[in-house]
């Protein structure tokens, strides 16, 4: 399993493919512990953690000192209203895990579309430029977003900050 990292706000951010997606649960969450995450945040449905017998990721992640966040979406979704409700926590963490310095992972089944979804959602909360995360996400994994869809939900935190800014004015 590789972990593909980049630095945001002071803190290292990562999107990988799911432990075990590989064949290898345990040799992927052995990776995990070596890498030290503060958090971790599977975007995979149970279903898919069912699959590859990965149910003892949030477990062994928290076992081993991080925090863990379940936050399914379907393969080439979208999050889901349950999800929504649950973002700003969840975005609030991350950011304050990566402005302390600390790192974060991201996985979903291939490491590609949700978690690049997420990443790229993530950046751009933290302040990044949407265009120049863009481009630094895709550096370091090509694959990072796969539909409209997704663009348009990560792209959505520079609308809203966009509104935000206007009702300051």
């Amino acid at each position: 399993m590789i972990i593909h990292a980049l630095p945001v706000s002071g803190g290292i951010l990562a999107i990988s493919p799911m432990p075990g997606a590989g064949g290898d649960v345990e040799g992927d969450l052995l990776h995990i512990d070596e890498w030290r995450p503060a958090l971790v945040i599977s975007l995979v449905t149970a279903e898919e953690l069912i699959e590859v017998d990965a149910l003892q990721i949030g477990q062994h992640v928290q076992d081993h000192g991080a925090r863990w966040e379940h936050l399914p979406i379907p393969d080439y979704g979208v999050p889901g209203e349950d999800v929504i409700g649950r973002w700003p926590a969840v975005s609030g963490f991350v950011r304050h895990a990566l402005l302390g310095g600390g790192r974060v992972l991201l996985h979903c089944r291939g490491g590609c579309g949700r978690s690049g979804m997420v990443a790229l959602r993530l950046m751009i909360e933290a302040g990044d430029a949407p265009d120049e995360a863009l481009a630094r996400l895709r550096a370091v994994r090509p694959c990072a977003i796969e539909t409209e869809a997704q663009m348009g939900w990560a792209m959505a935190a520079r609308r809203q900050a966009a509104v935000f800014q206007r009702h300051a004015e």
